[in-house]
């Protein structure tokens, strides 16, 4: 049977926190947690709670009392609707106060180590337009808002060309102007949407699975290079052409323009074929002389100007003489492999896409990087005596694993090969601190560094160095 929430007022609340996927903090009259969207620390107000559960309410501000000194007018007008940008309400100082504070209470919380004084999250120079990647969905029944709904206005065609609401799959918001990627980012979203509109091409409806258009991805790069790729559903030469002839007339500056014809029920496109329609078939990102070549499949940082500051402190965290053997745990297409080839002996790569591992070995010829090599596999299973054997035993480990942290086996191999340093890039404080804590009987955390690579939002990145006891 469905539980059964019943809805709460709680009058005059204070917020006190803010962190939790990126919700506001609230305590209840009874003492338990209140979750609150788009609260900011320091608001006093009345909350209509909407679940309850035997720890927490989540809820939704019914009015305002006090709104916060820590509030600032968020720049985007989709704000508190689209669903990304969920501290665009908070001043920035404040967002890397709560995202240090979020990366303390999770090592001291959960890894329950020994930990030195927290050098201070570097923030990010770049406040907006900092995104080299984005992706925009086609939807033929636009997201409404609750005074469209309730107007008696004509709402005009129901095409959208945006994002997902939040938890919805089927609800596309169309967007107007998007503030994480820099022009012609937004002129090439409009200009693509209106010549659809123009030409009467069908956008994708996925309930009904049917329509022309599906996504499109834009990719930008420090270089000033562009790539973008749409998805079509239907295989239609005609109408295909006519658009992307169009786009390559409109925007001569596009260095890579692509597409794909997907016609599974999901727009995943790692198992489809991607068809270069004009140019290159790739873009470059350049860091510090090195170039990276990216296609529509490749995984890189989603921030480039920060992801340079990230690895320059992963870099110095390792602290390499040029005498070390090093191995790049999750090493995605090598970016930080070969951002610290040229202070090491060697450099060893692992990871589970072999696209991705593709991608790093021509990277590491397009540079002329010849101290690194590069395996695909599952870590666990690769990660193994024999990987060590075939290897040699590394001096330093760097591990950037995925949200979920390192396998309790990939965790337990680092320890059994004892390496002097281990440098440990996480995306998620939580996971990273658990792997702390199983490592804290031979490490010892000297260093801890957050970094900021995505404003306006509560996601942080840190930097822990581990060192033998």
């Amino acid at each position: 049977m469905a539980r059964k929430n019943k809805k709460q007022i709680f009058e005059q609340i204070e917020v006190i926190d803010a962190g939790a996927k990126g919700k506001g903090v609230a305590k209840a009259p009874d003492g338990r947690v209140i979750f609150l969207p788009y609260a900011v620390p320091g608001d006093v107000v009345d909350v209509q709670t909407f679940k309850k559960r035997k720890a927490y309410f989540e809820g939704k501000i019914a009015n305002f009392h006090v709104k916060s000194p820590k509030r600032t007018t968020p720049e985007c007008e989709h704000f508190g609707v689209c669903g990304g940008c969920k501290w665009q309400n908070m001043g920035y100082e404040h967002q890397l106060f709560y995202k240090q504070k979020e990366v303390e209470n999770n090592l001291v919380r959960i890894g329950k180590v020994q930990l030195p004084e927290f050098t201070p999250i570097l923030g990010s120079e770049k406040k907006y337009f900092y995104r080299n990647k984005m992706e925009f969905s086609f939807s033929d029944s636009r997201w409404l808002t609750l005074e469209e709904i309730q107007s008696d206005k004509d709402l005009g065609d129901k095409n959208a060309l945006g994002f997902h609401i939040p938890g919805m799959w089927d609800k596309i918001l169309d967007i107007n102007k998007c503030h994480l990627q820099e022009d012609p980012s937004n002129a090439i979203r409009t200009a693509v949407k209106d010549f659809a509109i123009k030409h009467n091409f069908e956008f994708f409806n996925p309930r009904n699975q049917k329509g022309l258009l599906r996504t499109m991805m834009i990719r930008t790069s420090s270089t000033g290079e562009i790539m973008v790729m749409i998805q079509f559903y239907d295989d239609k030469k005609e109408e295909r052409e006519l658009l992307l002839d169009f786009l390559k007339e409109e925007f001569p500056q596009i260095t890579s323009l692509q597409y794909v014809v997907n016609q599974k029920p999901n727009d995943t496109i790692y198992d489809q074929e991607v068809v270069c329609y004009s140019g290159r078939d790739h873009i470059f990102e350049e860091m510090e002389g090195l170039k990276f070549k990216i296609n529509a499949k490749s995984f890189y940082q989603t921030n480039s100007e920060q992801a340079y500051e990230l690895y320059k402190i992963t870099r110095n965290f390792a602290d390499l003489s040029g005498d070390e053997l090093v191995y790049d745990l999750y090493t995605g297409t090598g970016t930080i492999a070969q951002f610290v080839a040229k202070k090491a002996k060697k450099v060893v790569g692992v990871e589970a896409v072999p696209e991705a591992i593709e991608d790093a070995k021509a990277n590491a010829q397009l540079n002329g990087i010849e101290n690194v090599t590069f395996y695909a596999g599952d870590m666990k299973d690769v990660f193994n005596a024999k990987f060590i054997k075939d290897n040699g035993s590394p001096d330093v480990i760097i591990t950037d694993p995925p949200r979920d942290g390192m396998h309790k086996d990939v965790v337990q191999q680092i320890l059994n090969i004892a390496p002097n340093k281990v440098v440990y890039v996480s995306c998620n404080s939580a996971t990273q601190a658990r792997d702390l804590a199983l490592m804290d009987s031979m490490y010892k955390v000297t260093k801890v560094q957050p970094v900021d690579m995505f404003p306006q939002t509560h996601h942080v990145e840190n930097v822990v160095l581990l060192e033998k006891r």
